[in-house]
């Protein structure tokens, strides 16, 4: 099974290196920060395989990468590029880096995320009002993406269950784990639930988190 992982690791190294080769000037903004958001998929799906190999040093490095290449890149990216935003939030979560996922958190609400009409917008501002403490803010965010059909109602459910401190987040959190149980396709092509690696880091500071199994999480250490 490590050898997989290993697998998955070099191939995405391969993919950052290869992109910061080929990484265009400032004068072509455009292609440049879609090759920095190429950059910054491929360090992620690294930094994944790193946690799934137990290399929480090595997930660390490919996590700042993360970080710094969706930061280039929202320089010149359009408008509504929510995504970057929480790929950098997850990744200083997952880093366990709580002081720079407050950073985070206030860059995003300060863009204006949850005042976005966009179901992604609600729930990067969602994720970031828990990593702040706004679970108030982060409860009504959570209502609403539940009432969507648009955005994925098992995480609507988690984030809102969370954010309450209601006895479903345990419920909620095995559907979503569920949900990427039953994917084909995984972002990079690396097989990790992410997004419950991130709701149970938040729920595990809130004292609540679940408790779960699955080829697709880290082994409890």
């Amino acid at each position: 099974m490590a050898e997989g992982w290993r697998g998955h690791l070099e191939r995405e190294a391969a993919r950052f290196q290869d992109g910061e080769a080929r990484l265009p000037e400032i004068d072509d903004p455009d292609v440049r920060q879609r090759q920095l958001t190429r950059m910054g998929n491929a360090a992620w799906g690294a930094a994944l395989s790193s946690l799934m190999l137990g290399d929480s040093p090595g997930a660390d490095r490919w996590l700042d990468r993360t970080v710094a290449s969706y930061h280039d890149s929202l320089e010149t990216a359009p408008p509504g590029s929510w995504g970057r935003y929480i790929g950098a939030l997850k990744a200083r979560i997952l880093a366990g880096n709580w002081t720079a996922a407050e950073e985070e958190a206030r860059r995003t609400l300060d863009a204006g995320a949850p005042q976005s009409e966009s179901p992604i917008a609600r729930y990067a501002g969602a994720l970031s009002s828990l990593v702040v403490g706004d679970d108030g803010e982060a409860a009504k965010l959570g209502q609403e993406l539940q009432g969507r059909d648009d955005f994925p109602r098992p995480v609507a459910d988690a984030v809102a269950t969370l954010a309450a401190g209601d006895d479903g987040y345990e419920a909620a959190i095995a559907s979503v784990l569920s949900s990427f149980e039953q994917r084909d396709e995984y972002l990079e092509d690396v097989p990790v639930a992410d997004t419950v690696m991130v709701l149970q880091a938040l729920a595990e500071a809130r004292g609540v988190a679940a408790e779960l199994n699955s080829p697709l999480l880290p082994a409890a250490p």
